[in-house]
């Protein structure tokens, strides 16, 4: 691993698993999800990643026009680095899941390394009243779902993107797999060091959420990539804060935010993303580590910066 003098804080703004229903305060119209944006970097995120929303009931969407609805005030209030999701949400296509980090030739942008069982049915069993109607069934049908990415789909992702655009990459690690997925690119000459590798914990269907795991997924990155990756890490709901600590004393970087978990502490909802922003800022420079700056963070990434994107 490409140990850093600095630990590089992501905030993932709201994501496209958790509902309205869950937590009033999920953003979901463009003027929430900016404002949260811009306060989390204003905390100390160095890194914004943003799904959008349909404003009218919260769903998942990864129409373009939604993200320019907020891209451009972001990128005029903050001088933070935007990670544009080629996730998106269940069901989608991938020409749908391409489409806003292709309009806004990003700077950085998610690839899910592997298909995978991304399970979330359990969610839909939790509650008996929704704000909306689509909701409940959004979750529950991952119970005989796939989340595909394959081999095809990510070099797709690569070429357009990254060959394209100039665009860099967040490699979302489910699972140790998805590290030789990544291994296979980069052997073939498709990708270019340092790598960004996000080892992301505790979903139903990949790596379990066991502080071993995230060690075992190092020890099998550093044969992989020896120096040229950069670790961060992201655990869901309430494992997050305890394997976000854990990954800074390894040396990596860390990922928070309401996509990843609701709450700030057992028990007591998150009220904005800034509040767990403020909570690691506060875990790590209390064990003596520093907070990397957008710029800092372009640095380390070696991205193209913010002044060749198209928003």
């Amino acid at each position: 691993m490409r140990r850093a003098d600095k630990v590089i804080v992501t905030c993932a703004v709201t994501g496209s698993i958790h509902t309205p229903s869950m937590s009033p305060y999920l953003p979901i119209t463009a003027n929430q999800i900016a404002e949260q944006a811009i306060e989390a970097a204003e905390a100390g995120a160095s890194i914004l990643h943003l799904h959008a929303r349909d404003p009218e009931d919260g769903r998942p969407t990864q129409d373009p026009a939604r993200f320019m609805a907020f891209l451009p005030r972001i990128k005029q209030a903050t001088n933070a680095v935007v990670n544009i999701t080629t996730g998106g949400g269940m069901g989608m296509t991938l020409d749908e899941r391409l489409a806003p980090a292709l309009a806004a030739k990003a700077e950085l942008a998610s690839l899910n390394m592997g298909s995978m069982n991304f399970g979330v049915w359990e969610l839909a069993t939790r509650r008996k009243e929704w704000k909306h109607e689509w909701e409940a069934p959004y979750l529950a049908r991952s119970y005989d779902a796939i989340y595909p990415n394959t081999f095809a789909m990510i070099d797709r992702l690569i070429t357009t993107l990254g060959d394209g655009c100039g665009t860099r990459f967040e490699f979302e690690c489910y699972d140790v797999g998805h590290l030789y997925n990544l291994a296979y690119f980069v052997e073939k000459g498709r990708l270019k060091p340092p790598y960004l590798i996000q080892c992301i914990l505790g979903v139903r269907g990949g790596i379990g959420a066991d502080p071993e795991n995230l060690q075992h997924m190092k020890r099998i990155a550093d044969r992989l990539f020896g120096d040229d990756y950069l670790l961060s890490c992201l655990a869901i709901g309430k494992a997050q804060m305890g394997f976000l600590t854990q990954c800074a004393l390894l040396g990596g970087s860390v990922r928070v935010g309401l996509e990843d978990s609701l709450y700030l502490a057992k028990g007591q909802l998150a009220e904005t993303n800034a509040q767990q922003v403020r909570k690691i800022r506060h875990i790590l420079e209390e064990l003596g580590l520093d907070i990397a700056s957008p710029d800092e963070a372009r640095q380390m990434l070696q991205l193209k910066g913010g002044d060749q994107v198209a928003f």
